[in-house]
This record gives C-alpha cells, structure tokens and sequence, in this order.
C-alpha cells in the first residue's frame, strides 16, 4: 500500500546553450573578426515549503519534473537566454532523498523556504572570448554542460505540536472529533484511521496549537507490521505525546496496562530518542465505567505502571476533561516555544 505522505519524482535540470561560432559579416566590413555569443544557463528546480499544500497526493500523478533549457548563444555577441527555473511547490515537513544514495538533501519545515535539489547546466562560451591578436579567426567554442538529474524520494512528516498514541479503538480519533474541527472517521472496529489526521485546537483568541491522530501502531510497528513504521515516523516531530488508554475495554481479557506497555516498547524499537519525549498519560472512557468506580480503576493503572508523568482522566465522547487537558497542553506548547526562541536568539548572537 502506497501511501501519499510519501513518493518519488525524477527532477532534471535544463542543460546549458552551446556558444556560438559566428563571423561579423556586414557589407563594407571586411574580416569583420568573431562575433559568436555565450549560450544561457539551464533552469535549476529547486522545491520551496508552501503552508498550502497538505499531502504529497500531487506527486502520485505528476512524477517528472524537467527545467527549460537555455538558449545557444547568437552572432552579433548576443547572449542566449537563460533557461527559467522551475519551482516545486511541497508542504511543510518535507524532506528529500537522494534515491540512488540514500543521501539527506535537506528538509523543508517553513513557509518559503527554498531547496536546490537539481543545479542547471553552464553555459558554453562563444568564439569571440577565443580572439587574440595570433587568433584573429577562432573557430573554438564551447557546448553548454548538461543539468544535474536526480531521482528524489520525498517523506513527509507531520509538523504537529501533540501526537497521539495509543492502542486502535483508544479512542483518538474521537479525541480529535472533540477538541478540533477535524473530522476522522469513528468506529467501533480495530484500524478505522489509515491515514494521520491533523486538527488544529483553539483554546483562545490567537493561542492554537496542532494535534495528530497517529494510527496503525500495533506490536510489531517498529519492525514494519501493520502500518505503524510508515506513522512512527510522523511523531518525531510533536512537542509532546499523549498517549491515550482504554479504561474499560469491551473485552474483558484486555489489560489496559500491557496495551501502555506495547507502545512503549515499540516507540523504544523505533527510536531512543523518540520514547524520551514529554509524553502524558490519558485514561479515556471513564464514562463508560460506574462513577464509584473510576479512581480506584485509573489509579490501579497508574500504580502498575509506576507511571511518574502528568496524568488525566477524560471522556473523549463526552467531551469531560478535555477542555481542562486542551488548556494544560497550551501552556507546555507555549513554554516549549518560549524556549526554542530563547536558544534561536542565542545561537545568532
């Protein structure tokens, strides 16, 4: 299964005009010496980060992308022109593969931010640079050099501030439903979400931030089952993880306790530094459990966790406690940015 955050395109820059070999030949003008112009530059493609753009679905149907060429150069020392650069517009989030030698060519991660993936052509040098006073009549010139041509792998990664993990049917997408104007889709069945979900949650005027439903993440995910590795790779951007827990299972052989343990294990196989993160604990559906009940149930969870870290009760359904958990991840959000601007500020002093 080909999914869109991902895909591979062959970009080629233009190739470079040929120089001119080229006489004066004008009436009443005799040995009218070299005339032969420059030929232009080819276009370079460079891909530049548009806030617009959401997927890489485009690239599925476009797969080539050529420059123009430049123009040979003329008689009369007429330069010929260059080619136009071609611009690939990607979303944020994006980085780019060099397929053939699994090279990291960059990242793009804001808005405008332009990446040189494919250098045009040079221009090859017409006959009139070849004159001296011993080579009155240079036939030299030289052909323009052809552009660079890569076959690119593109992977997007979701540029999201809260990832959300979690067992299938924990209730993430839901979650989402409740505190963003996204819409996932919502059953009562394993693997409804196949595809990140993104929703951005206003908790005031001007204080935002965005949350992804991570899916697919089940034991294994790290060595590829299921879809987990292809969304692993989303999370390495978030600010914070929520991991969000089923309290009261429909099947009763469930044990919320070694479904928090299988994600830990599969965020430790797929990246140290990943399990590290600022992750917080949210025990969902507690409405479904009797009101007499519920503490002494999330906190028997908590203990045979050993969990040390931030810990909320909500009902992603009823929309209980999730105002109050929105509120809580805006300030870590805002800290985290309070302080990323702190070191930018010191790096470039």
């Amino acid at each position: 299964m080909k999914f869109v955050d991902e895909a591979s395109i062959r970009v080629e820059a233009g190739k470079g005009g040929n120089g001119c070999l080229s006489f004066r030949r004008e009436k009443y003008i005799p040995r009218g010496g070299p005339d032969g112009g420059d030929g232009g530059d080819g276009g370079t493609i460079y891909l530049i980060g548009d806030v617009n753009q959401n997927t890489l679905a485009d690239f599925r149907f476009t797969r080539r992308f050529k420059a123009e060429n430049g123009q040979p150069g003329m008689g009369k020392s007429c330069t010929g022109k260059g080619g136009d650069d071609l611009y690939i517009k990607v979303p944020l989030g994006t980085q780019v593969f060099d397929e053939e030698t699994e090279e990291l060519i960059g990242d793009v991660t804001r808005e405008g931010q332009v990446l040189l993936v494919a250098r045009g052509g040079t221009h090859g040098i017409g006959n009139i640079h070849f004159k001296s006073s011993t080579n009155r009549a240079p036939r030299q010139f030289t052909p323009g050099t052809p552009g660079e041509q890569r076959q690119l792998r593109l992977e997007l990664k979701v540029i999201a501030d809260v990832g959300l993990l979690g067992l299938p049917n924990a209730g993430k997408s839901t979650f989402i439903r409740a505190v963003s104007s996204a819409r996932p889709k919502v059953a009562d069945y394993p693997f409804t979400t196949l595809h990140p979900n993104l929703g951005v949650v206003s908790v005031e005027t001007h204080r935002s931030f965005v949350v992804a439903d991570i899916p697919g993440i089940i034991e294994g995910a790290a060595e590829g089952a299921g879809l987990g590795l292809q969304f692993l790779k989303h999370v390495s951007r978030t600010r914070l993880l929520l991991h969000l827990v089923d309290v009261a299972p429909l099947d009763e052989a469930v044990d919320p306790v070694a479904d928090v343990r299988v994600i830990e294990r599969e965020l430790v196989n797929y990246s140290h530094a990943l399990a590290e993160y600022d992750r917080w604990l949210v025990l969902n559906k507690v409405d479904l459990l009797p009101a007499e009940e519920r503490e002494q149930r999330c906190q028997a969870i908590v203990r045979a966790l050993g969990w040390q870290g931030p810990v909320f009760t909500i009902s992603a359904m009823k929309q209980q406690g999730t105002r109050e958990l929105c509120f809580r991840i805006m300030e870590f959000i805002e800290q985290q940015r309070a302080s990323a601007t702190e070191v930018d500020e010191a790096d470039n002093e």
